[in-house]
């Protein structure tokens, strides 16, 4: 079995090759480490080899771990409850799934009293799975243009879950179609957004995304193994 250091490694080179593909550099590209169900032991140890944010879809599974991983960027890549904003805002550095603008509202009040401006990401569904969350594609633009009106929260750009497919063909068009979508909000220059950020990619399909433009991707399995969903 290869160590969480071999994988980390391994998921570089890999990063590194889609990147060129697309003119880009490794340093161009955002690891973030998914450590769903990952005890804090192993997360420290990829840490220790360089993993510098980790990502977690429930924010109850955060705090439990939070105090005994070491200091790096958290963030919140799952559906988040309105009932937890207040303490999430509190844990995590972005928070990648904002997919409502009731979602948007909740983080802007809270953040406004805690006097802190929380950056976020616009999650789209391009996979058009009903189990999925996010927002329509075309949706995106306007509920970019309605969070950037509040003053506590900070758009700096879009997330994606690709189709759960072994297919490249059929995976290929949602990376595809949240770039087009990204590409037009760049050059919109709108008030209080600066949209740098397009994170896309799982294990299964990182370096596709990453040839799609993706500058983010978020790796889980590929760097702490399959997931025990039994205990």
């Amino acid at each position: 079995m290869n160590s969480i250091s071999d994988n980390i490694q391994r998921c570089m080179e890999k990063m590194a090759i889609s990147a060129e593909k697309t003119g880009r550099q490794l340093e161009d590209i955002t690891l973030v480490a998914v450590s769903k169900m990952v005890p804090p032991a192993k997360i420290n140890e990829a840490i220790t080899a360089g993993i510098r944010i980790i990502g977690e879809n429930k924010f109850q599974e955060a705090q439990q771990k939070f105090n005994e991983v070491e200091k790096v960027s958290w963030h919140m890549i799952g559906h988040l409850q309105t009932n937890k904003v207040k303490y999430a805002i509190k844990l995590f550095d972005l928070i990648q799934s904002v997919d409502t603008y009731h979602l948007a509202q909740e983080i802007n009040k809270r953040a406004g009293k805690n006097e802190k401006k929380v950056p976020v990401l616009i999650e789209v569904n391009t996979s058009g799975e009903e189990s999925k969350y996010g927002c329509n594609p075309e949706e995106a633009e306007d509920l970019v243009f309605r969070v950037s009106q509040l003053p506590s929260v900070e758009v700096k750009g879009l997330m994606t879950i690709g189709l759960f497919s072994e297919d490249p063909a059929l995976v290929r068009p949602c990376f595809i179609k949240l770039r087009e979508i990204f590409e037009n909000l760049k050059t919109q220059n709108i008030p209080n957004v600066k949209i740098d950020t397009i994170s896309m990619g799982m294990s299964a399909d990182f370096e596709l995304a990453i040839e799609e433009g993706s500058n983010m991707v978020r790796i889980g399995t590929a760097i702490f193994g399959p997931r025990n969903y039994e205990n």
